[in-house]
């Protein structure tokens, strides 16, 4: 499992999970804790001046209460996500499909698909990134203007409910 962490400027943080490794509540505080170390070292304006959003999905690891607590802990603002809105997350509609596209049909021992996932990851730049954004939003203010019902178009299809 690839965890990559990543905003309008591009990629601040991947990892592979260790086989065997669960990825549960307390796994994902140890994560952000890393990840706000790279956010004041690498994103000092956003560190100081508290501008960052961060948003995951409903993962059974994201809403657990450690990860819960940590973050209200430590002032970080997070962006709800509705269940069942895979096509809400960046890393789902951007990143890994980027991954999927490259990698599909192919089978892989674990440190050729590490190897793999960089060649598709290290190309990409800030442009891409801020398109990927910008997307976002997109399927957002349409979520929004459809005031939670389903619907499906060019962006993907949605189920806020």
């Amino acid at each position: 499992m690839l965890i990559c962490i990543f905003d309008q400027k591009g990629i601040f943080h991947k990892e592979f999970v260790p086989p065997g490794q669960t990825v549960n509540g307390a796994f994902y505080v140890k994560l952000l804790k890393c990840l706000r170390e790279n956010v004041r070292r690498k994103r000092p304006d956003q560190w100081w001046n508290n501008t960052r959003l961060f948003h995951h999905d409903n993962a059974p690891a994201h809403a657990a209460l450690l990860p819960r607590r940590f973050l209200t802990d430590n002032n970080m603002t997070v962006v709800p996500h509705p269940p069942y809105s895979p096509e809400l997350a960046p890393s789902d509609f951007f990143l890994f499909r980027k991954l999927k596209m490259k990698l599909k049909r192919r089978r892989f021992q674990t440190e050729e698909i590490q190897a793999e996932s960089q060649v598709v990851l290290n190309p990409l730049r800030k442009n891409d990134f801020q398109e990927c954004f910008k997307n976002w939003q997109r399927r957002w203010d349409r979520c929004q203007a459809s005031e939670g019902d389903y619907f499906e178009g060019n962006a993907g299809p949605y189920c806020l409910r």
